[in-house]
C-alpha cells in the first residue's frame, strides 16, 4: 500500500508564540529552493516543452480563457483591450457577496468552559473519524486523506490554549490531555509530531499557567503514558532522511525539558528508555554538531543534575564511559566559539560533573581513566582546562578516597600545584582549594599518597603555604567588606525584614568568597595539625598580617555553628579534631 507518511508529509514549522525562546533551526531555505528548481526542459506547470499536444477534433472549438461577459454588458473599451469588468461571473458574485457583508461586525468567539469543551469534542470526533476511515480504507490512503488533514488542523488549533491557560484544568477534565497524548501513537508520524509540538507548547515554562493548572495537565498526560509513547515515537523518527522528523526529535526533547522543570517529576521521566535514547543521540557522529545533538546533551544534563535516582540509572548504563569517550576528542582542541558544539561540550562536562558526585560515579570515573583524561586537559586544554578542574573537584569530594589516590598515582599533584602557583582566577582557585581539602581529608594517614601530598606543601621553603595565606587575606578582605555593608543594612531593618533577607545576605557573603575563605582555613588547619614546621610557618605569616592562629580556630567554630543538623556528621567530627590541634 502507498505510504500515507509520504503522501501527507509536509514541513512542521514551530508556532509563532515561541519567539524569544529557543527555536528549532530550519535547514537552509536556499538549499531547499535549489533542490526544488524545475529541470531545464520543463515549463512552470511541469509540462515538457518539447511535447506535442494532439487534440481530438471535437475539442477544436472549445473556448478558452475567461467567461464571456453577460450579453447586456458592453463588449470592449475604446482600445479593445478588455470586455466588461475583466472578471468572471463567479468572481463578480463573490465580490457582490463581500460588498453586501461589508460593514457587518464579526462576532468574536467567547472563550469560556463551553468553548474548551467544544475544542475537546471536535478533537475527539476528528480522531474517531480518521481512525474509522483508516481501518475502512486501509489499502486506499487517498480516501482518508481528507480526515487526516482535518485532524491535523484540529491539533494545530489547540495552540490557542497557551494564551488561555486558565482553562488547562477544564481541558484536562474533558479528556483533551488524553486525546492529545494518544496521537503520539498515530500511524502518520506527522500527526504524532504535531501533537508533540502542541504538548511542548502547553507545558513550556514561558506559559504563565498557575502551578495547579500546569500540574493537573501534566499529571493527566503522564498517566496517559506520555513518556513511554514519546520514547517509542523517537525510535521511528529518522532525522537524516526527513526534515519533519528532525523537527519531531527537537519538539520531543522540548517536552522532556519542560517536564524536567519540576524536580518531583524528573524521576518519573528519567527512566531507562529515555536515558538510553539520550545516550544514543549524543553519540551520533555529526560534523558540525547539530542543534538536536546539543539539545539532547542539555536535557540529559538537566535530568542528571536534578535527581540522584536518574544519576544512578545513568551510571548503570555505562554513561560515564560514554561521556569520557566523547570528551576525549576535546582534550587538546576547543570547539568553535559560540557554536552548538561549544554548548554541547559544556553540557557533557556538566553532566559528568553531576555524575561523579555519586559514589558509583566516582568508581566509574576512575575505572574509565577519567582522572588521566582530566589531567591531560589541565596541561594542554583551553576551554577543557577549567571544566576538567571542576570535574576533579567534584570527583575528589565526599567519599572520594579512591579518586584522591588515583590523582596522586597518576602524577597529578605536580599538575595541580603548577596551576595553583600560577595565580588562577577565582573560579579555578575555588576548585583547587576544594581539591586540597579533599586530599587532606580522604587520603589515609601515613599512606604514601598522603605523605607525597604533604611534601608538596612544605617543599621550596613552604611556598605553597605562603600562597594559601595570600588567598586567605584576599578572600577575608572581600568578605569583611560585604559583612560591613550587611551590618549597616541590618541596623535599619526590623526583625521580620532580617529574617526575610537572611538568605539574600548569606548569598552575598558566598559571592564575596566565604566558601573559599573557610576552605583555605580548613586546609591551613590540616597542615598545622600534620606538620610542626608548617604550623610554625603559618604562625609567622599570620603574625605579619596582624593575626594569630586563633583566627583560623574561630573560622572553624563559625562553620560548626552554622552547620545544620542533617549535615554530614563526619564533617563536624573533623572540624572539632582540627580545633583541638590548634
Amino acid at each position: 500500500m502507498t505510504s500515507i507518511d509520504e503522501l501527507f508529509r509536509k514541513p512542521n514549522l514551530p508556532s509563532s508564540h515561541a519567539q524569544g525562546k529557543r527555536k528549532f533551526e530550519a535547514t537552509d531555505a536556499h538549499e531547499v529552493y535549489k533542490s526544488a528548481k524545475l529541470s531545464s526542459n520543463s515549463d512552470a506547470k511541469g509540462k515538457s516543452k518539447g511535447a506535442a499536444h494532439v487534440e481530438d477534433a471535437e475539442d477544436d472549438d472549445t473556448e478558452a480563457g475567461p467567461e464571456p461577459p453577460p450579453e447586456d454588458e458592453t463588449g470592449a473599451d475604446d482600445e479593445g483591450r478588455f470586455f466588461g469588468g475583466g472578471v468572471t461571473r463567479n468572481t463578480t458574485d463573490a465580490l457582490d457577496y463581500l460588498e453586501d457583508a461589508d460593514g457587518e461586525e464579526l462576532e468574536e468567539e467567547k472563550m469560556d468552559t463551553a468553548w474548551v469543551r467544544r475544542l475537546v469534542t471536535n478533537l475527539g470526533r476528528k480522531i474517531t473519524l480518521n481512525s474509522e476511515q483508516r481501518a475502512k480504507f486501509e489499502d486506499s490512503p487517498q480516501k482518508f486523506m481528507a480526515s487526516e488533514a482535518d485532524l491535523d488542523a484540529e491539533i494545530k488549533s489547540l495552540s490557542i490554549l497557551t494564551e488561555h491557560d486558565q482553562f488547562y484544568t477544564e481541558f484536562t477534565q474533558s479528556g483533551g490531555a488524553a486525546h492529545l497524548v494518544s496521537l503520539l501513537a498515530h500511524e502518520n508520524t506527522d500527526i504524532a509530531i504535531n501533537a508533540i509540538e502542541i504538548i511542548a507548547e502547553l507545558i513550556d515554562e514561558d506559559v504563565q499557567a498557575e502551578q495547579d493548572q500546569w500540574d493537573t495537565l501534566v499529571e493527566a498526560m503522564l498517566e496517559a503514558d506520555l513518556v513511554g509513547l514519546l520514547a517509542s515515537n523517537l525510535d521511528r523518527l529518522h532525522e537524516q532522511q526527513h526534515e519533519s522528523d528532525r523537527q519531531g526529535v527537537y519538539h520531543s526533547l522540548a517536552v522532556l525539558e519542560g517536564l524536567a522543570s519540576q524536580a518531583n517529576i524528573v524521576e518519573r521521566i528519567g527512566h531507562e528508555t529515555v536515558i538510553k535514547y539520550l545516550l544514543k543521540r549524543i553519540r551520533v557522529a555529526e560534523a558540525p554538531v547539530g542543534q538536536n545533538q546539543q539539545y539532547a546533551a542539555e536535557v540529559l544534563q538537566v535530568l542528571l543534575q536534578t535527581s540522584s535516582v536518574v544519576r544512578r540509572q545513568f551510571i548503570k548504563l555505562e554513561g560515564v564511559d560514554t561521556l569520557l569517550q566523547l570528551l576525549s576528542a576535546y582534550r587538546k582542541k576547543d570547539p568553535e566559539k559560540d557554536s552548538h558544539e561549544e554548548e554541547y561540550v559544556e553540557d557533557l562536562f556538566d553532566a559528568l560533573t553531576c555524575v561523579v558526585d555519586e559514589t558509583d560515579g566516582k568508581h566509574a570515573f576512575v575505572h574509565g581513566e577519567g582522572m588521566e583524561l582530566m589531567l591531560i586537559m589541565l596541561k594542554e586544554g583551553k576551554l577543557s582546562k577549567a571544566r576538567g578542574l571542576n570535574v576533579i573537584d567534584h570527583a575528589t569530594g565526599r567519599h572520594g578516597q579512591e579518586v584522591c589516590e588515583r590523582l596522586v598515582d597518576a602524577a597529578g599533584l605536580k599538575t595541580i600545584f603548577s596551576v595553583f602557583m600560577k595565580k588562577p582566577e577565582n573560579a579555578a582557585a575555588e576548585h583547587l582549594l576544594g581539591i586540597f581539602s579533599a586530599l587532606l581529608r580522604c587520603l589515609p594517614g601515613e599512606s604514601a599518597s598522603r605523605i607525597r601530598t604533604l611534601g608538596k606543601f612544605v617543599e621550596k621553603e613552604y611556598e605553597k603555604i605562603g600562597r594559601l595565606l595570600d588567598l586567605r587575606t584576599y578572600y577575608a578582605a572581600r568578605v569583611a567588606a560585604v559583612d560591613a555593608e550587611i551590618a549597616t543594612e541590618q541596623e535599619s531593618a526590623s526583625e521580620g525584614q532580617r529574617q526575610e533577607r537572611a538568605t539574600e545576605w548569606y548569598s552575598r557573603r558566598l559571592d564575596a568568597g566565604l566558601y573559599c575563605l573557610r576552605t583555605v582555613n580548613v586546609v591551613l588547619a590540616w597542615l598545622a595539625a600534620e606538620d610542626m614546621g608548617a604550623k610554625q610557618r603559618i604562625i609567622v605569616l599570620l603574625a605579619k598580617r596582624g593575626e594569630k592562629l586563633g583566627a583560623i580556630r574561630s573560622s572553624l567554630d563559625q562553620q560548626l555553628t552554622e552547620m545544620e543538623n542533617n549535615e554530614d556528621e563526619g564533617t563536624a567530627e573533623m572540624l572539632n579534631a582540627l580545633k583541638g590541634c590548634l
